[in-house]
């Protein structure tokens, strides 16, 4: 694929026509047809670049999972820690996160949908971490963050949805330091 190229155009306007779609219709209604109409694009388009509407869902949603900033410098990295996955808590455990979770792991394994949600959680442990290094701090290991933080509030959201208020995750922080 060349960015910007044909490629990108149609990922982006068959992206855009599910967001425009769900929001229209509802989740329910959506087609492939009906989303190829809206994008301008034929449904064998759909079908041969995502396989079926599940795949498709699947990979809309992790594009609306990617972050769309570095983590915030709070100056230590149990600040910046706690900040960051307060954050990360609140949009994932909405309606809309928990959806979007859903969405991503219906997805073809092979294809890798689920990994790239958590590459971006790693993605932004590494920035908090090499933040937090350059500061003189000691830092876990971002495998380590992910199995103490990330894990059990995924888990939280999506089978436990009781309880993800910033006591609790400042408690998985606090943890996950205290192992080191």
């Amino acid at each position: 694929m060349r960015p910007g190229g044909r490629s990108a155009r149609v990922q982006q306007s068959v992206h855009q026509a599910v967001r425009d779609l769900e929001a229209e219709r509802g989740r329910d209604a959506l087609t492939v047809p009906l989303i190829a109409t809206r994008a301008g694009v034929t449904p064998s388009t759909i079908y041969r670049r995502w396989g079926d509407l599940r795949e498709l869902l699947s990979d809309v949603a992790v594009e609306r999972l990617r972050p769309d900033a570095a983590p915030a410098d709070q100056g230590s990295l149990r600040a910046d820690l706690e900040a960051w996955i307060e954050q990360f808590a609140e949009e994932m455990s909405s309606s809309v996160g928990r959806t979007y979770i859903r969405d991503a792991l219906l997805g073809d394994p092979e294809q890798g949908n689920a990994a790239r949600c958590s590459d971006y959680a790693a993605e932004q442990l590494t920035a908090i971490g090499v933040r937090a290094a350059g500061r003189g701090e000691a830092v876990p290991g971002v495998e380590a963050l992910l199995d103490a933080i990330v894990a059990p509030l995924m888990y939280r959201i999506l089978f436990r949805p009781s309880d993800t208020s910033a006591a609790y995750t400042h408690g998985l922080v606090a943890a996950a330091l205290d192992r080191r």
